[in-house]
């Protein structure tokens, strides 16, 4: 489904809702996750058996209450969930989940909300649950994701021993509606001196304060020469590690304090005080229940919530909707400073300019700024940027038909230390395949294998029928461009379509050899064709235009010197030999010939090995509705064939490269 936000609904028969704020009318996501959720939206007068949507206990609230009252409708309340965005909703961000509560509103201790119901009666021992949970809090961590997430992780807190005090905005809902006061943020500041005499105190600023929205309760001021405001854009998870002691009102980072291992003293009322995980000034007698952190989590992100995928309009599990924040806030991270991007061929402009320019400025040509990174095509390299120069290629899940065919990709790949296919040096794919998986990503790689297997998709998905096979032990033999970088940086000795063949012939003499042509090179756009005849000297059969995925299931192992078909193989259960030095090889995984750098020592299984080349190398844009998705995302609109196709400029510039192409060896002779 695309993010049409008004066409979606959910159901044959959804629940009327009415709404007297026109604010409403202006938040298309929030129309989109209600309807999705089963509500029909509408204005005028409610029945008994309807219900009227209010946010929160803001200001306007009284008018739908005032009407549900009248009418004897029910009322329902909405908020945010706790992972909302990268900015403030102030600055226009529309959420990622909401809180729909009927019983009450979260942050309002005067009456029970539905989280603390929940709270207080749910069974809260489902093993599956609470391991989602804990993988959830440490998902959370590792990732550095918050409610709000225009802050930046590689900041460094102030040295550790510090005591964490945690600002508020003036006349928040949570302050007025928890329990809490302007005199109760003085009141904390003093306690937290008192308590903690000699200790450094950091004020920690609230980011609509920060991004001037609305005043703290602190103004800039710490009054005392051992107390520092901290207004930058530190994570709250790098803050929290260093901290001593966490002191709050009733701000969602006291839960956040929770969830790093703290127990904040807490001056006011927030739905995760009086459980047991806090210093309560203020407990609400009511709350007696004691819950662990695992459980209350459990409760306020996975049982609670509503939460939706942006990219495919609906509904979605936690775990699904932390995935596409994961990709947006990658985005906002990488790409905030812009970048100059040079050696980039014309077609690729605009479509780049989408990829990276949602979050700051993309220049083509040569760099003016030295402090905005240099992207360029890995291939293109110029030693002149050497300094700020970021490698780009394309993903491992590329698109339906050819690069070369001018077809822009739905994955590209950022590499700061070198590029995947160049073994002669470090990249950040190897640091990646060498580090263990953030909580549940094991999980997580396992279940994208399964789906690939399922919907057999490859890097260009160009499909094409297989002919019956020879019966035997079968050997499938990728084609490669023999110009190409993989080949020239890592495929050693073996370095021609002809030497590989040879070398299978002579080392399997009883096998069925398969020999399957680059598409590149079939289609003309790429030099290094091998005749039928040269090939047939050492293969069984020559496969043209066929399904390279149709290929693998129906063979029993694939030789190859670098080919990304090795790793492909690798992920449906085949036996892989190399002869050259493939990011995949070198790790235990495949049997390899070559000579795979020496650096390569951890022993990945395929689950990680897939995590680092599927989810955490590439980033992925989901063609329809142009945001930052997650892989699962890329395989659906894959599996679907949901792509933008090439227009006719496109096509014709395509033929008019493989005409070029076809005279490569004019001007090679030449240069």
């Amino acid at each position: 489904m695309g993010a049409s936000d008004d066409s979606i609904t959910a159901g044959p028969q959804p629940r009327r809702l009415f709404f007297y704020n026109g604010g409403v009318l202006r938040q298309k996501r929030l129309r989109t996750v209600l309807r999705a959720s089963g509500y029909q939206l509408r204005v005028g007068v409610p029945k008994p058996d309807d219900q009227v949507m209010v946010w929160g206990r803001s200001p306007y609230a009284a008018r739908g209450e005032a009407v549900a009252a009248k009418y004897g409708a029910g009322l329902v309340r909405l908020e945010d969930a706790f992972l909302r965005s990268i900015h403030p909703g102030r600055s226009g961000a529309p959420p990622l989940g909401l809180l729909i509560d009927p019983e009450g509103v979260h942050f309002d201790s005067a009456t029970p909300s539905r989280i603390e119901r929940l709270l207080a009666t749910a069974p809260l021992d489902d093993n599956a649950i609470l391991q989602r949970a804990r993988d959830g809090i440490d998902r959370l961590k590792a990732s550095n994701l918050s409610k709000y997430n225009n802050f930046d992780p590689d900041l460094p807190a102030p040295p550790p021993g510090y005591v964490l005090v945690i600002d508020q905005t003036r006349g928040d809902a949570s302050i007025i509606h928890g329990g809490g006061s302007e005199a109760m943020f003085r009141e904390m500041l003093a306690v937290a001196r008192i308590e903690n005499p000699g200790s450094p105190i950091i004020i920690k600023t609230h980011p609509e304060s920060r991004d001037g929205h609305r005043p703290g309760h602190f103004d800039g001021e710490s009054g005392d020469a051992n107390t520092q405001i901290c207004n930058a854009p530190i994570s709250p998870w790098t803050l929290l590690e260093g901290a001593i002691a966490v002191y709050t009102v009733s701000s969602l980072m006291g839960y956040e304090a929770i969830l790093a291992g703290h127990k904040p003293r807490v001056f006011g009322q927030p739905f995760y005080a009086s459980w047991g995980l806090t210093l309560d000034e203020n407990p609400v007698a009511r709350r007696e229940r004691k819950v662990t952190r695992a459980q209350i989590f459990a409760v306020s992100h996975l049982l609670a919530p509503t939460w939706f995928s942006p990219c495919e309009g609906r509904i979605c599990s936690f775990e699904e909707a932390v995935d596409h924040l994961e990709a947006e806030v990658r985005a906002w991270r990488e790409d905030r400073a812009g970048y100059d991007m040079g050696a980039m061929s014309l077609w690729k402009r605009a479509h780049l300019r989408k990829f990276f320019g949602r979050h700051g400025p993309v220049r083509f040509g040569t760099s003016t700024n030295p402090a905005r990174p240099y992207l360029y095509w890995a291939s293109r390299f110029s030693a002149a940027h050497a300094d700020s120069a970021i490698n780009l290629e394309d993903g491992f899940l590329r698109s339906r038909g050819l690069g070369a065919d001018l077809v822009a990709p739905i994955s590209l790949i950022r590499d700061r230390s070198g590029i995947y296919y160049d073994p002669t040096q470090p990249s950040d794919l190897e640091a990646l395949i060498a580090r263990e998986p953030p909580p549940g990503g094991r999980a997580r790689a396992e279940r994208l294998i399964a789906r690939l297997r399922e919907t057999k998709l490859s890097k260009y998905n160009l499909g094409g029928d297989i002919p019956k096979l020879p019966e035997g032990h079968r050997i499938l033999v990728p084609g490669q461009v023999e110009d190409d970088a993989s080949i020239r940086l890592g495929a050693g000795t073996i370095c021609t379509n002809t030497m590989l063949l040879a070398k299978v012939r002579a080392e399997n003499p009883g096998a069925v050899v398969l020999f399957k042509p680059h598409p590149d090179v079939e289609a003309g756009l790429r030099p290094g064709l091998l005749s039928e005849k040269e090939a047939l000297k050492y293969a069984d059969v020559v496969l043209h235009k066929c399904d390279p995925i149709a290929l693998i299931d129906a063979v029993d192992e694939v030789w190859t010197m670098t080919s990304l078909l090795g790793f492909e193989a690798l992920l449906r259960g085949k036996a892989v030999t190399t002869t050259g030095a493939p990011f995949y090889a070198g790790w235990g995984l495949t049997r390899d010939l070559g000579a795979p750098p020496a650096r390569r020592t951890a022993r990945p299984d395929l689950g990680q090995l897939v995590y680092a080349a599927l989810i955490a190398y590439p980033r992925y844009r989901d063609p329809i509705s142009g945001l930052p998705c997650s892989v699962e995302v890329a395989v659906e609109r894959l599996a679907a064939g949901l792509l933008p196709r090439p227009g006719m400029l496109n096509r014709s510039l395509a033929k008019l490269q493989g005409l070029f192409a076809t005279y490569a060896w004019v001007w090679r002779r030449q240069r």
